[in-house]
């Protein structure tokens, strides 16, 4: 990229969630001209203001909440008094969302990036229009154009969202009372996380989704026990069916299914994936169209078919995660500079905030067997470790998928407290391509969590033995029994 550029800026990033905020500082530090355009009143996007940082917090509160209950063993009862604010189990969220932003602001000002406050449209492709809060229109350009502008709650023309009793993902915190019953629509990662948020607080919580199981991308294991443990907290999840009718009184909202069956509740969530909202941007100006999905289509270096035009983050579909949007921001300046990205999108790890939740990176069992043909799988149920027991998550599993010789890592997948955190391990094993043995020859502290990779690493090296491989470091009198 020419430095003596005729062009105003060398990057323009339309949005400051995850996805822009990374794409915008790597190419700052590569010392380029940067440009953030945000259209909200603050910078970070609905990450921050609607989506990861707000039901996160919630999520905290209602952790503590169960896990003082289940570790006290009920000797000092937690009850959830009627009538419950909602509100009240987020007293920190603005203390949290201020600090975020801060950090943000302050990360970008640091790196000389620019902050525009307005809401951009392609008239080029290389140049955009900004309608700046006082009404007035300014003109920008640049070499490379990244759009980052997120996504927005999908609404189905069949369901009538009000945000009073039929309530989005955006909207769901807006709740005044916590209700008594919730009906949700959809099974992916936010419905999920809302339903297990809400079922662990008490409210009778009804999933209902076309699909047979909730977060399908998920190893089934994973999923079979999170349903276990809804459906513990009272809630019930009703998969391979069709919404008929949704209807509200303004006292409960009925919904009606394909089989006729009638499910009452106080409100419903309606969480059915969410949209890119393109038709703000102007897109034909710059050469792009929107798919049939309405998403922005990129090939694997997050490029459009105008090659000065890059997208990155929710606006280019699954798996619409921060940390994945945060990579192909950082990976798409990279490809634009011409600079070596490295890493891989099969290191990028997946976390789940359900409760309990859940983490997953590298290949699925099933998806090792399509391409190898076979492999070998070890498991630890934290039932198995002494940290299990004593903070009593006992149902947890650590999953560990190696290759059909049993000595190469593919993929682990975690259910159970800790999960997003212990999934780190997974991944700088990967990255270094750490035999599956490393797990065995090493010392982990006791008692904690992370033991399971030496309990799965075991697990694998005894059904190894069994099936004829010879094992480098385990005898196999001392190895786990295979289990058929």
């Amino acid at each position: 990229m020419n430095r003596t550029s005729a062009y105003e800026y060398d990057f323009i990033v339309i949005g400051s969630g995850p996805a822009g905020q990374k794409a915008a500082i790597q190419g700052a530090k590569a010392g380029r001209r940067v440009a953030l355009i945000e259209q909200g009143g603050a910078v970070g996007g609905a990450c921050v203001h609607h989506g990861t940082i707000p039901s996160k917090t919630l999520r905290e509160t209602t952790m503590v909440l169960a896990s003082f209950r289940e570790r006290s063993g009920d000797v000092l009862p937690v009850t959830i008094p009627e009538n419950l604010k909602v509100g009240s189990l987020m007293t920190r969220l603005d203390d949290v969302v201020s600090g975020h932003q801060r950090y943000i602001a302050q990360q970008l000002r640091r790196n000389g990036i620019e902050s525009i406050h307005g809401r951009a449209r392609f008239v080029s492709p290389h140049e955009v229009d900004v309608l700046t809060v006082r009404g007035g229109t300014r003109r920008m350009s640049a070499d490379i154009i990244v759009i980052a502008i997120g996504s927005v709650p999908r609404t189905p023309p069949d369901v009538p969202v009000d945000h009073e009793m039929i309530l989005d993902s955006d909207s769901i915190l807006s709740l005044v009372y916590l209700p008594r019953s919730l009906t949700v629509l959809g099974a992916g990662v936010i419905a999920s996380e809302y339903a297990s948020i809400f079922a662990s607080l008490g409210v009778t919580v009804t999933m209902i989704d076309r699909g047979p199981r909730p977060l399908v991308f998920l190893d089934p294991e994973l999923t079979e026990r999170f349903l276990r443990h809804f459906e513990a907290c009272g809630g019930r999840y009703i998969g391979s069916t069709k919404v008929r009718d949704v209807a509200t009184d303004g006292l409960s909202v009925h919904t009606t299914l394909e089989s006729g069956e009638v499910i009452t509740a106080d409100k419903m969530l309606c969480a059915l994936g969410r949209v890119a909202p393109l038709d703000r941007l102007n897109l034909e100006a710059a050469g792009l169209a929107p798919t049939d999905r309405g998403l922005v289509r990129v090939d694997g270096n997050c490029r459009t078919a105008v090659p000065n035009v890059y997208a990155v983050g929710d606006v280019i579909g699954p798996p619409a995660l921060a940390a994945s949007a945060m990579e192909q921001g950082r990976r798409a300046v990279c490809h634009a500079l011409g600079i070596a990205a490295g890493g891989s999108s099969e290191t990028t790890p997946a976390g789940i905030y359900t409760i309990p939740e859940m983490s997953c990176i590298g290949l699925t069992e099933d998806q090792a067997r399509e391409r190898y043909g076979t492999c070998i799988v070890g498991r630890a149920r934290f039932a198995e470790l002494a940290r299990g027991h004593i903070i009593n998550s006992k149902d947890g599993l650590l999953k560990m998928v190696a290759d059909p010789a049993g000595e190469r890592l593919l993929g682990v997948h975690i259910i159970g407290e800790g999960a997003t955190e212990l999934i780190h391990l997974a991944q700088m094993a990967l990255v270094t391509n750490s035999p599956i043995d490393t797990f065995v020859e090493n010392i982990f502290n006791f008692p904690t969590l992370a033991e399971g990779y030496r309990v799965a690493a075991l697990d694998i090296a005894g059904r190894r033995t069994w099936q004829g491989v010879t094992t480098r470091t385990v005898p196999a009198e001392s190895a786990p029994a295979p289990v058929a």
